[in-house]
């Protein structure tokens, strides 16, 4: 769940001492693994679960991680972690041996936990919830003030700054919609929240169990998609994939071809000997961006007979994200361990749901360590690695290159392959029957429907959006999920949601840039004014800005400017031989809002001004959306239905 106790690297004494320490950390996992310290002979499994808290009424992030966190502590519950941002919580499963009803064991301890945060949250009028990216979330709540005031998160973002050889940090992701955004900081990285699965495994067995969670990785994510929006747009079915690697980019273009690999990656070639290639490579290709209070000499543990607990390897570790982890760690019985841990699974869309992933990721490494030797014979490294981000992209839609270069789609291949290799998997671990079937049924379900929570939320945004603003449609969506998941009902089963749901919904304290128009329609102050009428009909508008060349606002036509325009014309004051350019007749100086502006004050300003529109504009002067008379009768018509039902 994270080394807390780290600091920034402040000099070039500090930064040697620390990467002595991590060498010396690398020597000492060698000669362990070589003189056989490690556990061996039994398999445990683990997991974190990372959640969200939303305002009860807005359903938008509550920023409320460290006073729940205080309250708990304070009533001896001090098993809740923070994360990145302040909207943010995480907890862990205690390891349990994977065997018997470890599974429903597992889930019943994380439900229990949940009951026990939502208890503290509700006191704040606000709600958690499981989801892979929050439906509601918006690019303006990703500011530095909401950034959890823990030590290691401040180190951790002024570190990462510091490798920035851009100017901003860029997310670029196209699915239905498109997202060009710029950003000044990683915490884009806090709009993930996930569901992490470990598995111990046995050293001499490390080296084939890790290529196999490679190779798996694409398949057990095109079921268990479940983040298909970012700030309103349709993306990739697991969007989680590119945001976290791109919200931590900090490469620079460059105009040759040498390659440089993002701290977040799927890898760039199978294991072929040791745990310790993925370590070399780590620490061989990215800087060391924080330090741990490390005063532990790992050699003197070793020598003293003591496990060392490798805490500079572990904090380098905790900076570099693949999405297959190796993990080190310290067994209650004192000797260390390894573990992998998979890091695709998103959180939600049930607890329910994420127990079936973590069923059918967990069964299909035992079942294929059976079936497979060694698995870099039946596909290559390319091909899984392109099955990654096809499943990214696509999910259950996917189309795969498997085993011996055959070509099948995510269905069949999890229908009439996986889930049998899962569920012998399963039973070769004495796993109980009852949670077997339970699981892995999620999953065929989810197969025989064609319906994970990517496809769900897909399906929910455009049928809502036909008939409601983007900020009403994603509310209603959040909603329901929310209700479904106090049913607790695997998401396969979920009815799609009504707009008559949000029976409390509350727009008036939003903001505008929540409901304001960005798929904009500008001319130049040179360009005629026929052009614009043509434009404004065609595109049913009334309202068109002007921006320079430059690409900042510099004025508004309106269809009753328009009006004037051409009466003038046809009464024979205008010259018709002269073409009148839009600069001669735009209003110059239009009343404008910021983005942060509320709904309530925007209206007003409508109200005092007479004024039938509002251009958006940021404090650069460049237009970011606008937002029109239109779009308020809308909002306030569907609220009077809403009152009447």
């Amino acid at each position: 769940m994270g080394e807390q106790r780290v600091s920034l690297l402040s000099d070039k004494k500090s930064m040697h001492k620390f990467v002595k320490h991590l060498l010396r950390d690398v020597d000492a996992l060698e000669y362990m693994i070589d003189n056989d310290w490690f556990e061996t002979g039994i398999t445990r499994i683990g997991a974190e679960q990372e959640m969200c808290m939303i305002d009860g009424k807005t359903f938008r992030p509550s920023c409320i991680a460290m006073k729940v966190i205080e309250d708990m502590k304070k009533d001896g519950k001090d098993w809740v972690e923070t994360e990145l941002a302040r909207f943010n919580l995480e907890i862990g499963a205690t390891p349990l041996e994977f065997k018997g009803k470890a599974l429903s064991q597992m889930e019943k301890e994380i439900r229990e936990k949940l009951e026990g945060i939502r208890e503290y949250v509700e006191k704040y009028d606000s709600h958690i919830i499981l989801t892979g990216i929050l439906p509601t979330l918006q690019k303006f709540d990703m500011t530095m003030d909401n950034l959890t005031p823990v030590p290691r998160y401040f180190a951790l973002m002024e570190a990462i700054n510091k490798q920035l050889k851009r100017t901003a940090y860029e997310l670029r992701l196209q699915g239905v919609d498109e997202l060009l955004i710029s950003h000044d900081s990683p915490l884009l990285e806090a709009c993930n929240t996930s569901f992490q699965v470990h598995l111990q495994v046995d050293p001499k067995d490390f080296v084939k169990m890790y290529n196999l969670s490679l190779a798996l990785t694409g398949p057990v994510m095109s079921m268990s998609a479940n983040s298909p929006l970012v700030f309103g747009k349709r993306l990739w079915h697991c969007s989680r994939i590119a945001l976290f690697q791109q919200s931590l980019d900090t490469r620079t273009l460059h105009d040759h071809l040498r390659e440089r690999s993002p701290r977040v990656s799927f890898g760039n070639d199978w294991l072929h000997k040791s745990i310790l290639e993925i370590y070399k490579e780590d620490i061989a290709r990215f800087r060391v961006l924080i330090a741990g209070d490390v005063e532990e000499d790992s050699f003197k543990c070793i020598k003293d007979g003591v496990t060392p607990k490798l805490r500079a390897l572990q904090v380098h570790n905790s900076t570099v994200y693949r999405w297959n982890r190796p993990c080190y760690g310290v067994s209650p019985n004192g000797k260390p361990h390894l573990r992998i841990e998979n890091r695709v699974i998103g959180a939600g869309p049930t607890l329910v749901d994420e127990m079936a992933n973590a069923a059918f990721w967990l069964g299909l490494m035992q079942g294929m360590a059976k079936n497979y030797d060694d698995i870099r014979e039946h596909i290559s490294f390319e091909d899984v690695r392109d099955n990654f981000g096809k499943a990214a992209k696509y999910g259950i839609d996917t189309k795969f290159t498997w085993l011996n270069d055959k070509k099948i789609t995510a269905a069949d291949l999890v229908g009439k392959e996986l889930i049998p290799i899962a569920r012998e998997g399963l039973k070769s671990m004495k796993i109980a029957k009852g949670d077997i079937d339970k699981y892995l049924d999620i999953v065929a379900g989810r197969v025989e429907e064609h319906m994970t929570g990517a496809r769900w939320s897909l399906r929910a945004f455009s049928r809502l959006k036909k008939n409601a603003t983007v900020n009403e449609t994603l509310t209603t969506m959040t909603a329901a999920i929310l209700e479904n998941q106090k049913k607790g009902v695997p998401v396969h089963t979920w009815e799609l949601p009504e707009l008559s749901m949000l029976k409390d919904y509350r727009p008036s304290k939003l903001r505008v840039e929540e409901f304001m128009e960005r798929d904009l329609f500008t001319v130049q102050p040179d360009d005629i004014i026929e052009m614009v009428a043509d434009m404004m009909e065609w595109r049913k508008i009334r309202y068109m800005p002007v921006e320079n060349e430059d690409g900042n606002f510099v004025g508004l036509v309106s269809s009753r400017l328009l009006l004037r325009h051409f009466t003038k014309q046809l009464k024979g004051s205008l010259n018709n031989k002269k073409a009148t350019a839009v600069k001669d007749i735009m209003i110059t100086d239009p009343t404008t809002v910021k983005p942060e502006t509320t709904l309530v004050d925007a209206l007003q300003i409508m109200k005092e001004n007479k004024i039938g529109s509002l251009p958006v504009v940021n404090d650069k002067n460049e237009l970011m959306g606008i937002i029109t008379e239109t779009q308020f009768l809308k909002i306030t018509g569907r609220l009077m239905r809403r009152m009447e039902e």
